[in-house]
């Protein structure tokens, strides 16, 4: 079912801008995003960035030592989020680098919100062409094992996330 919510227009530059990974200067790649968080606008009409939730590059190595468990401090304990994840991580082949969907929607969020963004998803989902991994998580205990996103983008072959071994 539809809700009747529409998609913001920067969330969409957001995601443009993640997805395409042009060879930039180094200034612009420390201001490219490793992930950021959508919400719905205070009268629940639109899709928006959530502002100050979001992680830069740049911010890794400087204020981010381990940019997927600070993502993972991101999302509110008690409400739903978008979010987008730019991964990186190793199999036994290759480095791989990988744009994540991700419905967060907690166990201990409102009902009303759940039912709000689970009916409001596709038409997010539907702006954001080309993403391969799409993940529904509803708790800490889901998401904060990074194994766990390891096998949605790639199951037992990924060997490391984020620099870090699985």
């Amino acid at each position: 079912m539809a809700s009747g919510v529409t998609v913001n227009d920067e969330v969409i530059k957001v995601f443009n801008d993640m997805k395409v990974r042009k060879s930039s200067t180094q200034d612009e790649v420390k201001k490219r995003k490793k992930a950021v968080l959508f919400c719905l606008s205070e009268d629940r009409k639109k899709i928006i960035v959530e502002e100050g939730k979001q992680i830069l590059v740049g911010d890794i190595g400087e204020t981010v030592d381990d940019p997927y468990a600070c993502f993972v401090k991101l999302l509110p304990l008690n409400d739903c989020r978008y979010a987008l994840y730019d991964a990186t991580y190793e199999t036994k082949e290759s480095k791989k680098e990988d744009l994540v969907f991700i419905f967060w929607a907690p166990e201990s969020a409102p009902l009303k919100s759940k039912m709000i963004y689970a009916s409001s998803k596709d038409a997010i989902k539907k702006k954001f062409t080309g993403i391969k991994h799409e993940w529904q998580v509803n708790g800490l205990d889901d998401i904060q094992d990074r194994r766990t996103l390891a096998e949605k983008l790639g199951g037992n072959v990924v060997v490391s996330l984020e620099g870090k071994p699985l």
